[in-house]
């Protein structure tokens, strides 16, 4: 058997390369991608956006109350110093104008807190919501209803 490479060059009419690829058959040229194919941290420059003094808000929405003689409680938020995001442009989807006291007030019917609170309060909200969908995709995988989901709920 024959050792071949890629860059042989063309065996003589009797070779077993080219009885197997047909004698009037030309070997492939090497395929080269066009230069606008390759991005370069220059040519993203242009497209990017620097977002300063970024901060991120996290919501825990109030708990809501069966008892109509319940007194209300106010969701809570914290916000989180992120500082310096650079945005590729194309990734913007809308910006806007921001008034800038309006900006200091807090959210109606929100309490600023603790950012550890509120991450720890998010995380459980989280942790309980995805068990009552677990538990809601079971019973309707019982009743024969698959939904877009089902494959998580065999692997989880």
């Amino acid at each position: 058997m024959e050792a071949l490479a890629l860059d042989d060059a063309p065996q003589g009419p009797g070779g077993a390369m080219m009885q197997a690829l047909g004698a009037g058959i030309p070997p492939p040229q090497n395929q080269q991608l066009p230069a606008q194919m390759f991005t370069t941290a220059a040519q993203l420059l242009d497209l990017t956006d620097i977002l300063q003094s970024t901060i991120e808000r996290i919501f825990v929405a109030p708990p809501t109350t069966q008892t109509p003689d319940a007194v209300a409680q106010p969701g809570l938020y914290a916000d989180i110093p992120r500082g310096v995001f650079l945005v590729r442009g194309e990734n913007v989807l809308l910006l806007g104008e921001i008034d800038l006291d309006k900006d200091d007030d807090p959210p109606p019917g929100y309490e600023k807190a603790e950012v550890e609170l509120v991450h720890k309060l998010a995380k459980e909200k989280k942790a309980r919501d995805a068990k009552k969908d677990k538990n809601r995709l079971k019973k309707l995988a019982e009743l024969g209803f698959e939904g877009e989901n089902s494959g998580e709920m065999l692997l989880g």
